[in-house]
């Protein structure tokens, strides 16, 4: 049996290597923008801090299903 994570969590590893700052700090500027919807949110990581589509998306996506939204 595996123990791979898997779905957004199998991003953070390398989101860690390539921008040099932990999952938790940009959750935390996920939950402090004034934004709430996904895609915004995506498009905002990508513009502000130049995450790639898909890192940026796989942390917004983990960060609001903890959040319940």
């Amino acid at each position: 049996m595996s123990n791979a994570v898997k779905g957004p969590a199998s991003y953070f590893p390398s989101i860690e290597k390539k921008y040099g700052r932990p999952v938790e700090e940009w959750q935390r500027l996920v939950r402090d923008s004034p934004l709430t919807r996904h895609m915004e949110l995506v498009a905002w990581l990508k513009s502000e801090h130049g995450l790639g589509h898909g890192h940026a998306n796989a942390i917004v996506a983990h960060t609001l299903a903890e959040s319940g939204f």
